[in-house]
């Protein structure tokens, strides 16, 4: 996993509620058990039409939209079930972070162990990013901050062990790793 300290990155919103697994990436695509191409089929159903064609008017295949790593979500965003198949995708899309007033718990603990950053704001903050698409932002993990181009530097909520494996490029395995001889060193004393 690539280490994330700072992303300062253009957004794009999308400010549908209530957004859920199976919209962000579509169950017929759950057969692999790579990350590998699943960038492709981000958003599937609303990306591409029928005969496999992209919609000019979906928000991600605008030309504004290209290269950013930010996703502004409706409230509620990642509700449904349970399948990392969804930050896999957004991460192989280009997204680092996503930011919404709410994430559904099960989708905002597989984006933490994937190295998508989800972004929990209040609804003033909320209201001004989706007024603003395309603003230029930053995610901080350092301070726990967004920091928005008009000078405000928004609080945001993430938990202590999420926040350093974020930063130092490990899931919970290479977490595990990087401790072994301490944790071999306290089997030794255990009785």
């Amino acid at each position: 996993m690539e280490a994330i300290a700072r992303i300062t990155s253009r957004t794009v919103v999308l400010p549908i509620e209530d957004i859920d697994t199976d919209q962000i990436i579509p169950a017929r695509f759950l057969t692999t058990t790579t990350r590998q191409g699943l960038g492709e089929r981000l958003f599937a159903d609303w990306r591409y039409d029928a005969d496999g064609n992209r919609r000019a008017d979906f928000v991600l295949n605008q030309p504004e939209s290209a290269g950013a790593g930010i996703l502004v979500g409706g409230n509620n965003f990642g509700c449904g079930s349970s399948r990392e198949h969804a930050p896999w995708a957004l991460v192989d899309y280009g997204f680092r972070a996503v930011i919404s007033t709410e994430i559904a718990d099960i989708f905002r603990s597989n984006s933490l162990k994937n190295g998508l950053i989800p972004v929990i704001v209040d609804a003033a903050t909320h209201e001004w990013l989706i007024a603003h698409p395309g603003a230029e932002v930053t995610v901080d993990l350092a301070s726990r901050t967004l920091d928005l181009p008009d000078g405000r530097n928004v609080e945001f909520p993430i938990d202590g062990f999420s926040r350093y494996c974020l930063m130092n490029g490990l899931d919970e395995l290479g977490f595990l790793l990087e401790n072994a001889s301490a944790i071999r060193e306290f089997e030794q004393r255990a009785p």
